[in-house]
């Protein structure tokens, strides 16, 4: 007889260590509160992780460690800025804090915030209550509970849906903003700044139960005690702009209109994400998926359907894993897409037809629409700095004190200054090209104005290399190497990150750099410029200075097989890894110059014969130059002819 074996008792799981710390917190006030009035330069490691609900990372500069002695602790501080909305009163008081007490930079996020750097425990509560103070915000900046919502940071006056996706963000933002007055408490003593009222809908929306969305009588209603399982990412666009990186999200709502331009609904993708781990495969970047459709009047119960799914069925266990991307993945969407339909209560409709997506940046001097101008400065890795001759930082100080212009910050860390009257133009340029500050696009390489770095060292603990520091040098090689293989005009969108986490979302570039060792990086290909597919790895870990011999073969195929108007990024996904390696094992490097000299002389092509006692000198020649003897022979014999017609 066959005995049939018995199942085991299901083992409970243990839920992760910040599970707990968040739910000892109060409701994110401890142990926050009591260490801030202790006499230490930094806070304990369970008070770092409650103060990221904050907006705020403790850091240390790793440029600065000794051994034996202790770490040069700061701060990190992030605002929370909806479309990336900053006042010329906030932006006044940031760069007055970074002299003050930060290190005297200020750095446009990839997510359209604002972060300090360098804020000493000591200052950490008289900086915040000045943003609070000025029209700006910390609260939810990070943390395991939505961050800043994204949206087109073009001011479009005369486009009414780029004006939903601001009203949009706002209105989500505000929804999903931490309700416990821990924030207020710890940083103002109680006192909660003028700040604009919420929208009726938005204050009706949170507390509605909605089939267990909320839970009720709870300081949170919609987080709960443990708040969500990791940061939750949320962005709204409109059809056809892909200024945000629309896939990368958590949730990302695209406006629809009616042929009148009025809000009709949303188009709803979920489940993206691109922060993953070193060799765990488990761990990985991921697009979002189309859900569907729901009306105006909706959207805020589908949200909150959403974030109670992640809420309850994310992974609490494995942190690595907890990311809604990865509950997506392990259902499948229409399991997620039913289990947010019994929260929302009613079925989700079918997602919309749109236009294709198209990067767009809105650099330069444009205009807004209603007679009023705006202009779009790149702002190179987001960090705004004077460094010798160029004064971005001081050049816009006068600006944004003489015009009181307010600013739009960019999903690519650049930075738009709007509601500027046409008569100020002049003077505005006149202030940047005084100070040094490019104010012409197109004369900006496009290798670096498509690019992207995370601040990687010297203060980010996760980085394992150099990201912000290391991308302008690295730009500058690939560009000579370009100029080199006679293709000074290519670009590509190049994305640098010192670890796996892929903050500047390096895992949509055409050419992504992750930090895998110190001076190594784990590369990726195959993004497209308009950010609509992954790239995927290609290397592992390439020293950065081999960097010229692992990108010549590539180029070189590149030149030689693409397809007119093919990006290098669509090239690498149509020819396929395989065929990427091939080439590369079989190329010899420099080869590309016999190439290109075979490519002139190969139609009608005559042999020529050079005298024995000339051809040492013409190898010698060759070598020396670095071109090929049929092109030292082509240019000799051109300027030949020519001084002979001449003559």
């Amino acid at each position: 007889m066959v005995q049939t074996p018995t199942t085991p008792e299901k083992r409970v799981r243990k839920p992760s260590k910040l599970e707990g710390i968040k739910e000892r917190s109060n409701f994110l006030r401890e142990p926050v509160a009591t260490e801030l009035l202790q006499d230490t330069t930094h806070f304990t490691e369970e008070a770092i992780q409650i103060l990221k609900f904050h907006g705020s990372y403790q850091q240390d500069n790793r440029d600065n460690r000794v051994r034996g002695q202790e770490k040069d602790y700061s701060m990190m501080l992030r605002t929370r800025s909806p479309g990336g909305f900053i006042p010329a009163q906030l932006y006044t008081a940031m760069d007055q804090l970074s002299e003050e007490y930060g290190n005297h930079t200020l750095r446009v996020t990839t997510r359209q915030g604002l972060q300090l750097h360098g804020i000493l425990k000591k200052n950490l509560k008289a900086t915040i209550a000045k943003i609070v103070k000025n029209m700006g915000s910390t609260l939810g900046a990070c943390g395991d509970l939505n961050r800043n919502v994204m949206a087109p940071p073009a001011p479009y006056k005369n486009k009414p849906e780029y004006k939903y996706a601001w009203e949009y963000a706002d209105k989500v933002a505000d929804l999903l903003t931490p309700q416990s007055g821990a924030y207020y408490e710890i940083w103002l003593d109680g006192e909660k700044a003028i700040s604009a009222e919420e929208a009726p809908e938005v204050i009706a929306a949170r507390s509605r139960n909605g089939n267990g969305t909320i839970f009720h009588d709870s300081v949170e209603p919609i987080y709960g005690t443990h708040y969500m399982p990791r940061k939750f990412k949320i962005a709204v666009t409109v059809p056809g702009d892909n200024s945000i990186d629309v896939y990368t999200h958590d949730v990302s709502l695209v406006v629809i209109t009616n042929k009148n331009n009025e809000l009709q609904g949303f188009n709803v993708l979920a489940g993206g994400g691109l922060g993953r781990t070193h060799n765990k495969e488990e761990t990985f970047a991921r697009k979002s998926d189309e859900i569907g459709y729901v009306a105006k009047d909706d959207i805020y119960d589908l949200i909150k359907a959403i974030v109670a799914t992640q809420r309850d069925y994310g992974d609490r266990v494995i942190r690595r894993h907890a990311r809604m991307k990865y509950l997506i993945n392990d259902w499948g969407v229409e399991k997620f897409k039913t289990q947010v339909e019994k929260y929302f209560g009613k079925k989700i409709a079918k997602y919309r037809k749109l236009p294709k997506w198209k990067y767009l940046d809105f650099l330069g001097w444009n205009e807004q629409g209603d007679g009023k101008l705006f202009f779009g400065l790149s702002v190179e890795n987001g960090r705004i700095k004077d460094e010798g001759s160029f004064q971005l930082k001081t050049a816009l100080r006068e600006i944004v004190n003489q015009f009181q212009t307010p600013m739009r910050l960019t999903g690519n860390h650049d930075i738009i200054l709007y509601e500027i009257d046409p008569a100020n133009k002049e003077a505005i340029e006149g202030i940047l090209v005084k100070h040094g500050v490019q104010t012409n696009p197109d004369a900006i390489d496009n290798l670096t104005r498509l690019s992207m770095a995370c601040p990687a060292l010297p203060t980010c603990g996760l980085a394992v290399t150099e990201s912000e520091r290391a991308l302008p040098a690295i730009s500058d090689r690939i560009r000579q190497l370009l100029i080199k293989l006679g293709m000074p005009k290519e670009h590509f969108v190049i994305r640098m990150t010192g670890c796996p986490n892929g903050c500047a979302r390096p895992y949509m570039a055409e050419l992504g750099f992750v930090g895998s060792a110190p001076g190594a990086y784990q590369m990726w290909l195959g993004g497209t410029p308009d950010q609509t597919e992954l790239a995927q790895p290609y290397v592992q870990k390439m020293p950065i200075d081999t960097l010229e011999e692992f990108l010549e073969p590539l180029l070189i195929f590149f030149k030689r097989d693409r397809k007119s108007k093919e990006s290098f990024g669509v090239f690498c996904n149509r020819v396929g890894f395989d065929a990427l390696r091939k080439f590369s094992e079989t190329y010899t490097l420099g080869s590309y110059m016999e190439e290109t000299t075979k490519s002139k002389f190969r139609k009608n092509q005559k042999r020529v014969s050079v005298p024995d006692e000339l051809f040492p000198k013409l190898k010698e020649a060759a070598q020396t130059e670095g071109r090929p003897m049929n092109q030292i022979i082509a240019d000799a014999l051109s300027e030949y002819f020519n001084k002979s017609k001449s003559s």
